[in-house]
């Protein structure tokens, strides 16, 4: 059975920093991507950043310059680095892993954590 654990979110104003840390456990395969997704309140939930096993990232335009992602394969850990955060950053955030192997494609979710960014 495959967890995920985050932690990091908190209370910060404008213009701010926070690292939000993601740890999975179980059976990973290694192929995969995990990123981070959040949603604010009236709003869908967007992706705000994610790492494929292989290196390549992809950035939402709102936070590109600003938030950046990493991730240590060995432990199966991402991280988020976000920086000059924003109100507009509030939102939950959900750590995302989505495995690939010959087996199939599946999708697992953290619990989220709240990120609120003070004007």
């Amino acid at each position: 059975q495959v967890q995920l654990v985050e932690s990091g979110g908190g209370l910060v104003q404008a213009g701010g920093s926070l690292r939000l840390s993601c740890a999975a456990s179980g059976s990973i395969s290694s192929r995969n991507v995990m990123g981070w997704y959040r949603q604010a309140p009236g709003k869908q939930r967007e992706l705000v950043a994610s790492m494929a096993s292989g290196g390549s990232t992809n950035y939402a335009d709102s936070v590109r310059g600003r938030f950046a992602i990493s991730r240590d394969n060995a432990k199966n850990t991402v991280y988020l680095q976000m920086n000059s955060l924003k109100p507009e950053d509030t939102g939950v955030y959900n750590c995302n892993l989505y495995l690939i192997s010959l087996g199939g494609k599946r999708d697992y979710w953290g619990q989220g954590t709240q990120v609120t960014v003070s004007s």
